[in-house]
């Protein structure tokens, strides 16, 4: 049989933020198990040490930092979270539910190792209350995308994305529920692909 632990110190470190329950990153950890996955979770980091994600993480024998940014400058807590992610040897960064916006020093140092998924059809509604919008609009589909990371919010090249029918009758609740089961597949696959590409 052969051995797990060596095949997992082959592949690509990764750390992800997080801000809360985690089930992104989940399906981040279990696809990095698989073995023909290129990356493997080396560290997990959020501004909530409430998040339900460090819980996972632990559970998992994952590295868990946490730090609230609350009282402290924008470049204060990028720079405590950044010298963790360095200090676990990871080389690329995943935003599973970050909900923090990063400052431009660190996006600038990490570009092209900085991927988040967003819940919509980039470019279509950036920010929040994605599914809202969707709907409101009069749209046939919501969905999901993955890009990497740069200064302007949400506006990074695309890495993949899934579109997923909004249904007569749906809520932002419902069409969210079934946009977090399109997020599971499309991140993993991306995030693959990316660390695979360097």
């Amino acid at each position: 049989m052969p051995d797990a632990r060596r095949d997992q110190a082959d592949k690509v470190p990764v750390a992800v933020f997080i801000s809360g329950s985690g089930t992104n990153l989940a399906a981040l950890i279990y696809a990095s198990r698989l073995p023909d996955c290129a990356y493997r979770i080396v560290l997990v980091a959020s501004n909530n040490p409430a998040a339900g994600g460090l819980h996972l993480a632990s559970a998992e024998g994952i590295a868990t930092f946490a730090l609230p940014h609350r009282g402290l400058a924008r470049a204060e807590h990028d720079s405590a979270m950044e010298a963790a992610v360095l200090a676990s040897g990871a080389r690329f960064i995943a935003l599973a539910g970050y909900m923090r916006i990063l400052g431009a020093d660190l996006v600038r140092r990490w570009a092209g190792r900085l991927v988040n998924i967003h819940p919509s059809l980039l470019p279509r509604y950036p920010g929040l209350d994605t599914h809202a919008r969707a709907i409101a609009a009069g749209d046939s589909h919501g969905g999901c995308s993955v890009h990497l990371v740069t200064a302007e919010l949400d506006a990074g090249p695309l890495l993949g994305q899934i579109a997923v029918a909004i249904t007569p009758g749906d809520t932002p609740a419902t069409l969210a529920a079934r946009v977090l089961f399109a997020e599971h597949q499309l991140y993993a696959r991306c995030l693959n692909a990316l660390v695979a590409d360097q």
